[in-house]
């Protein structure tokens, strides 16, 4: 929305509201300006938006209000007329600030706030939990569905009969990570399903939702998210950790560790949390012991992390550490041994000042979709939704495998022409359906055709709702409808000012010129000496000085005598003064006169030569190009709002105006 700063200025300077407006029924028209009619109501309206101090009428105020907008509507009807509304850009821009306008209209607000209420409930525990997948694309094919449908359900069956969760993910799930595996040349336990803690917003929302909605110990039913099925099972809840600043010493298992080996690892890390018992200082025993050289200079210290950046057991640890300073027993890993202390935390916020940040997230999530799903829900229930499930599925017929290639195109369905769906007043057709499909096609792998069409089928609906109710906007609400109408004027208003007065006033140095000469007595000086100031910074130059002002030499070549070698033992300030502008200036008798040198409150040396009174004089257009511009500005405004005037009539019906101020 790049000028939509610029647009509310120019509305308020002129005192023309940008807050929806609309006239009443049975409203008298009080303002004519050109075809155009305003009624009482709709002006009244527009001033008290205005009026913020909430004053009573006053006439005087009125009356005045009352040229400023027709003078508003006057440059608004005459950038109609010269087809301005009709620009690309400007339809461009219009459309742009629609679509932000637009956007609270087409949500269902009350799931949203339900969606940040239960993200900050979430975000007060973090959960452990352990999953096995099976992978299963979304736009699978029925029977493959179904098989790793049956799949899942086997082996929650022999969970549920107690086998092992982790050596079931560790036989049949999807997941790499569950197994054990090679990685770059070194040998890597597999975490038997485990995904470590996390909290709201670190998993995809099916997996949270599920997770969160599980006890300690059981295990879900299975979980369909964009990967496949899952199991979930929740092993542990803890209060949330919030973010954490914590320093370590991290004793590492040699590659290929015997058991001496490690014994020898757990004696180390013994050794140092005596020494930390007995108040040997952390960053001294980090240096001694610690293999993290990368942190041993910094005593230890970790950049902040949350519960999803760490190893479970960190996690555990921390949440035995209640202050800072607090440290832990050594504890055991995969990767060798470790004392943690806590240097810093930051806990969860409360909700009035976490709530503008987890919507912004809410938006950005996966879980917006539940919002989505239930405004579209929500249009079809309002408009009225049918659909011809077996006219979309005769697609099937006519889209092949090239639409995974990206090279199918709509002219093949060029025969099926049936309505699909309707909504509200709008027929969709299998023709509106097929250019949908060839539209959003890309390359990639295989899929079964008719599940792919029944997945895009629903974006289809989707998007063909949502677009639906969005142009139905300025149809259901007054208040839209109208702030559109001020985006679309005020924008006008800014493009056409801008054109007959900002920048011309700007460009036209010719006009400028002539205007300054006609106005320049308006910008006069007052009575200014012109003076020399020197600065003495060597006391040795004072002689020299004196007796080179004395002779009236120009101050360059002052300068140039004195200050040879590039040493600046003098420097000097020439110029018009003004009363109020320096304080030396204005200590000294206005007259022409050689003054010093003499030291100034602020510790200077210097020496003054007055060289002439200078009378009041019209300041130099270059020296108030600013404020002459705007006044230039000012003189074109009136310019053209009398051309305005005269080229479209303007009639205001006093007595409807008047009858303002009858009680």
């Amino acid at each position: 929305m790049k000028r939509i700063l610029p647009v509310i200025f120019f509305l308020l300077l002129t005192g023309i509201s940008i807050k929806p407006s609309f006239a009443q029924t049975n409203d008298p028209v009080m303002i004519q300006v050109a075809d155009e009619s305003i009624t009482q109501g709709e002006f009244l309206r527009v001033y008290q938006k205005n009026n913020t101090k909430g004053e009573a009428l006053e006439r005087q105020a009125l009356e005045e209000y009352l040229e400023l907008y027709i003078n508003f509507r006057l440059k608004v009807k005459e950038a109609m007329s010269l087809g301005m509304d009709t620009i690309k850009s400007f339809r461009d821009e219009l459309s742009s600030y629609r679509r932000q306008l637009a956007q609270p209209y087409l949500i269902d607000d009350k799931s949203i706030e339900a969606l940040v209420q239960e993200a900050y409930n979430r975000k007060l525990y973090d959960i452990r939990a352990s999953h096995i997948l099976l992978k299963v694309d979304r736009m699978a094919s029925a029977a493959d569905t179904l098989a790793a449908w049956n799949k899942i359900m086997e082996l929650r069956k022999r969970i549920m009969k107690g086998e092992d969760f982790g050596k079931l993910a560790m036989e049949a799930s999807e997941d790499p990570s569950a197994k054990d595996r090679m990685s770059e040349g070194r040998n890597v336990k597999g975490n038997h399903g485990d995904l470590g803690y996390f909290t709201a917003f670190d998993m995809v929302y099916p997996f949270e939702n599920a997770a969160y909605k599980c006890k300690i110990g059981e295990v879900t039913q299975p979980v369909r998210t964009d990967y496949g099925y899952h199991l979930i099972k929740v092993t542990d809840k803890l209060p949330a950790m919030g973010k954490v600043q914590i320093a370590h010493i991290m004793m590492v298992f040699p590659k290929k560790a015997s058991v001496d080996d490690s014994l020898k690892v757990a004696d180390s890390a013994n050794m140092a949390y005596k020494l930390l018992q007995s108040g040997t200082e952390f960053a001294t025993v980090v240096k001694q012991f610690t293999d993290d050289k990368s942190t041993a200079d910094k005593g230890g210290l970790l950049p902040w992390f949350g519960v999803n950046r760490m190893l479970p057991e960190f996690i555990q640890a921390i949440s035995k550490l209640r202050k800072n300073g607090d440290f832990t027993e050594p504890f055991q890993t995969d990767y060798g041994w470790h004392i943690l202390k806590l240097n810093d935390r930051k806990p969860i916020p409360g909700f009035d000042e976490d709530k503008d940040e987890l919507k912004t997230k809410v938006n950005k999530n996966d879980r917006v979709v539940q919002s989505q799903d239930a405004f579209v829900k929500q249009v079809r229930n309002e408009y009225g939704f049918r659909e011809d499930l077996t006219a979309m599925r005769e697609l099937k017929t006519v889209v092949t495998d090239s639409i995974f290639n990206a090279s199918w195109t709509s002219r093949e369905a060029g025969a099926l022409t049936k309505t699909i769906f309707t909504i509200g007043t709008k027929n969709v057709t299998q023709t509106d359906f097929a250019e949908f499909l060839a539209k959003n096609q890309k390359k990639g792998p295989k899929h079964d055709i008719a599940a792919y069409i029944e997945t895009q089928y629903t974006d289809f609906v989707d998007e063909s709702i949502i677009k639906y109710a969005d142009n139905q906007l300025e149809n259901k609400y007054p208040d839209f409808k109208a702030l559109m109408t001020e985006y679309h004027d005020g924008i006008l208003l800014f493009d056409l000012t801008d054109k007959k007065v900002w920048t011309k006033a700007v460009k036209d140095t010719i006009g400028l010129q002539s205007f300054y000469e006609e106005t320049k007595k308006n910008y006069m000086w007052d009575q200014r000496l012109e003076a020399s100031i020197f600065t003495i910074k060597d006391m040795s130059a004072v002689k020299l000085l004196k007796k080179m002002t004395k002779k009236g030499l120009p101050d360059d070549v002052i300068l140039a005598a004195i200050n040879k070698d590039t040493i600046q033992k003098v420097t000097v300030e020439r110029k018009k003064f003004i009363r109020g502008e320096n304080a030396i200036i204005d200590s000294l008798d206005w007259k022409p006169s050689i003054t010093g040198p003499f030291t100034t409150s602020s510790g200077k040396n210097v020496l003054t030569v007055i060289h002439r009174v200078v009378s009041p004089e019209p300041k130099l257009l270059s020296e108030a190009r600013g404020l002459i511009t705007a006044d230039y500005q000012n003189y074109l405004e009136k310019e053209w709002i009398a051309e305005l005037r005269s080229k479209y009539p303007v009639k205001v019906n006093k007595d409807v105006f008047n009858a303002i101020f009858i009680k």
